[in-house]
């Protein structure tokens, strides 16, 4: 075996192992985060573990300036490693004692947790052999009783020992060796992937909330779309969320290519892909899940064509639904359920009307509406069509942006009419309105002129004007703002390459 490299182990991890074994306790980094490093990936975090009972960490690292928290939670000590007074970046190292369990009688946690002094009994209640590693760094020292490190280089997910007594200690196991197999790339060992799919009934014993917490971590996942399809080939979706089982087998004509399961797996992967934000990725992954629901033969068409009317509603219904159960956060549901609801915004692109993309914004939020133009991008890609942005979903961007930006108008300028009137005196009328489109334009010309004491002076010169003057004057400021604005909008259109 080669060298392990210690240039992902923070100096802090070091120090904090360095200070129990100058204490005369044994002390290794464990699981995740030691498999982590042999894959050359950034560990999340690190966990230490020590023969220490919690009352002897906790007098370890009293002797030292770092603050010590102590919750009881399984003899876990948290190590903080910066002082949090002095709003220096801070993060915990966690410290638990070896320890055994036993009794699962929940398929949750175990009945009891009984401290030990071997590292090699700590390994023994670990899930999967790439998480039952142990290394110290400063001793140069791998504890890997179950071939981890093989496993690793085989890409292969296995338990630590029997398979069903590992998935029957916490069921939860089952989800998380498929969200390893998402994040990893690696595929489950056969006598493992066999107790998976006989225990997958179990997981009815887990709270919606842990279910939720390694859905998020597969949907975030690099191989996301692969992790999904192994939910469904192992039969886990029924026991997660069954409503996207409905898209099996549901052909939808068209222009699609694939029935609505593998469309909505496909449009997620565009989103892993894009690197988008989870909540757009669910979206992604649940825009047409009330397809099923809605579809009806369409009158008139070819026997393989359909119509799904008004699935994006029936869609935002099922996908509020599924988030709840889940105990998803209420913003994230929010999100994720109006992209969904106006996932369906084209018509056709001559038709499109300025006024029809401010509803749209009113609709799903300013907030929102970029998310919104890249679910529909996933949405595109998920049908097999290799074009990410076509002529009328560039138009759409085009014509978003337009209502977005400030238009050019006398609300720009540093001075109105409430100022003109209440502090400076001038009569309100026509003539105030030509006074502002006068004041406009030369704006336009010299942006540095916009500060209030120039526009207030001009104004009062302005003022003095004849009627007739004032009023050529402020007509070419209209002229003027007219013309930068179609200047502007036409630089829109070339950004995006539309007309």
């Amino acid at each position: 075996m080669n060298k392990i490299p210690h240039n992902k182990i923070p100096l802090n991890v070091f120090w904090t192992l360095q200070q129990l074994q100058d204490a005369g306790y044994e002390s290794y980094i464990v699981g995740g985060c030691v498999r982590d490093i042999l894959l050359d990936r950034d560990p999340n975090d690190f966990d230490v573990t020590t023969n220490a009972t919690p009352q002897q960490i906790i007098e370890v690292f009293e002797q030292t300036d770092r603050r010590v928290v102590y919750e009881n939670n399984f003899g876990t000590v948290g190590i903080i490693n910066k002082d949090i007074e002095k709003n220096d970046v801070s993060y915990e190292i966690e410290i638990t004692p070896y320890r055994t369990e036993s009794g699962y009688s929940d398929n949750r946690r175990p009945d009891e947790v009984l401290f030990s002094d071997s590292i090699h009994e700590d390994v023994k209640r670990r899930d999967f052999t790439i998480n039952a590693m142990a290394y110290d760094p400063i001793s140069e020292i791998l504890v890997d009783d179950f071939g981890g490190f093989t496993d690793i280089e085989k890409r292969v997910i296995k338990t630590v020992g029997n398979a069903k007594e590992r998935f029957s200690e916490d069921a939860l196991r089952i989800i998380r060796m498929v969200r390893f197999s998402a994040q990893l790339g690696f595929m489950g060992e056969t006598e493992t992937v066999a107790a998976l799919k006989e225990l997958a009934p179990t997981l009815a014993n887990i709270s919606q909330e842990r279910i939720r917490d390694e859905f998020i971590k597969l949907i975030d996942a690099p191989f996301a779309k692969d992790g999904m399809e192994l939910m469904r080939m192992y039969g886990l979706l029924e026991y997660t969320v069954p409503e996207l089982l409905e898209g099996i087998h549901c052909e939808q004509g068209g222009i699609h290519s694939f029935d609505v399961w593998t469309h909505l797996v496909k449009s997620l992967e565009h989103g892993t892909a894009k690197s988008y934000p989870l909540y757009v990725k669910l979206a992604a992954l649940f825009h047409d899940i009330g397809k099923p629901r809605t579809r009806r033969k369409a009158n008139g068409r070819g026997s393989k064509e359909w119509t799904f009317y008004g699935h994006e509603v029936v869609g935002a219904n099922m996908t509020h639904a599924i988030m709840k159960r889940l105990k998803f956060p209420k913003d994230t549901i929010q999100k994720v359920v109006k992209l969904v609801r106006y996932h369906m915004f084209f018509s056709d692109p001559d038709a499109i009307t300025l006024s029809a993309v401010r509803r749209m914004v009113k609709n799903v939020g300013k907030d929102l509406i970029w998310d919104l133009m890249d679910v529909r991008t996933c949405d595109r890609i998920g049908t097999g069509r290799p074009k990410e942005k076509p002529y009328r979903l560039r138009k759409y961007h085009a014509m978003i942006e337009e209502v977005l930006r400030d238009p050019i108008s006398v609300a720009m300028l540093k001075i109105n009419g409430d100022i003109m009137i209440d502090e400076m005196g001038l009569q309100p009328g026509k003539k105030m309105g030509w006074v502002l489109h006068a004041l406009l334009e030369e704006v336009l010309d010299d942006p540095t002129l916009n500060t209030r004491e120039y526009l207030e002076k001009r104004a009062l010169e302005m003022y003095l004007m004849s009627d007739e003057e004032i009023k050529k004057l402020g007509e070419a400021g209209k002229d003027k703002k007219d013309e930068t604005e179609f200047r502007a909008v036409k630089q829109l259109h070339k950004k995006h390459k539309v007309d």
